[in-house]
């Protein structure tokens, strides 16, 4: 499903990414660990097309994104692929349901279709009875689920969260663990996920190590 490869990335003189070579089967939990500045971050921006890497090439589903021209990289970012950020980035002035619905009228879905999605998403994860609610009257849990709705509103077929958990509570966290592995069951998605909580990486399919830029 994701292919990388020879990924090199540098922020100025500093050498972020030196030569990575990645891959990721279809429905596999992979989980990327390493301490803080090993690069982990900015590899799951380059294998989610959000940032350029300055060499290599990263393939999903055969496609190699980075030879799409703008428009096209952001037609397939937004059907093919899905995040999750440790901040939710919900919109406040939005409910729960019209957050998740965003995507899908960006891939120029009917409103009615978008909704529909919206609320069986939302309902699968527990969140049937908060659609109306807003980020502010939602606890951290619900809005991280929200954003995970949302991510998956289009069906992608790979998810990459960056820290999903690093901001909740221990009984909130495991939830939010035994969740992507669910909805690796039910939607057959591709996850790949950034996290320095080694019970969540222990949890994966497989687990990959980074240290200062490359996998050790």
């Amino acid at each position: 499903m994701i292919k990388a490869n020879h990924i090199c990335k540098s922020f100025g003189t500093l050498k972020v990414l030196k030569d990575i070579c990645f891959t990721a089967q279809s429905a596999e939990v992979v989980s990327i660990v390493g301490a803080s500045g090993a690069g982990k971050s900015t590899l799951l921006q380059i294998l989610g097309s959000l940032s350029r890497p300055d060499s290599g090439s990263v393939e999903i589903e055969g496609v190699d994104v980075f030879s799409l021209s703008d428009k096209q990289l952001a037609r397939f970012r937004n059907t093919m692929v899905g995040f999750v950020f440790q901040a939710h980035h919900l919109l406040p002035e939005f409910t729960a349901l019209e957050n998740v619905m965003i995507p899908a009228l960006i891939a120029k879905r009917s409103r009615r279709d978008a909704e529909n999605s919206a609320k069986e998403l939302l309902s699968t994860l527990g969140l049937g009875q908060r659609l109306t609610h807003k980020p502010s009257e939602l606890s951290g849990g619900e809005q991280q689920r929200v954003a995970i709705a949302r991510a998956l509103i289009n069906s992608p077929k790979v998810l990459f969260a960056d820290e999903p958990s690093g901001n909740l509570d221990s009984r909130t966290k495991a939830d939010i663990h035994n969740l992507f592995f669910e909805l690796r069951d039910r939607f057959s998605v591709t996850v790949v996920i950034v996290t320095h909580d080694r019970s969540l990486a222990e949890m994966s399919d497989r687990v990959v190590e980074m240290h200062d830029g490359q996998f050790v």
